[in-house]
């Protein structure tokens, strides 16, 4: 069962991810994760990125309501972002949607909806609850 803190939603039309103004991940499948007070999240299909500019990292972080995330760094045109990106490759019951999906940090990777118009402007954070391991500590 979903946690009442998180909010799924379907990403309004297509939805684009810019590295250094290159297209990264295009999709009009992408989900919109909202968690509590936290900044929305894009998550993308998998087969919706192009993989080939990331790289997976050994760093992990665990959310105690989506599970263990996995880390990529991005490199593009000789920039290298280390941990640029993350997925939860094996979800907790309940959030299985955002299985096969990655998510970018929003101080490297500007978000697009359908019709050029940018996301709402997302301050830098961490995957909400990163490395975070008893629910009570959040």
């Amino acid at each position: 069962m979903t946690h009442s803190r998180l909010k799924f939603s379907a990403a309004p039309g297509r939805t684009v991810a810019l590295f250094e103004g290159h297209e990264i991940a295009d999709s009009d499948k992408a989900l919109v994760l909202k968690e509590g007070d936290y900044p929305p999240v894009v998550y993308f299909p998998r087969e919706d990125v192009e993989l080939g500019v990331l790289r997976r990292t050994d760093h992990t972080s665990r959310c105690p309501f989506k599970g263990e995330a996995s880390y990529f760094t991005l490199y593009r045109d000789a920039r290298v972002v280390e941990n640029a990106a993350w997925s939860y490759e094996d979800p907790i019951e309940g959030v299985e949607l955002i299985r096969d999906h990655i998510a970018f940090y929003p101080q490297h990777v500007e978000i697009r909806h359908e019709g050029g118009e940018a996301a709402p402007h997302v301050p830098p954070h961490d995957p909400p609850y990163a490395d975070t391991t008893d629910p009570r500590d959040v």
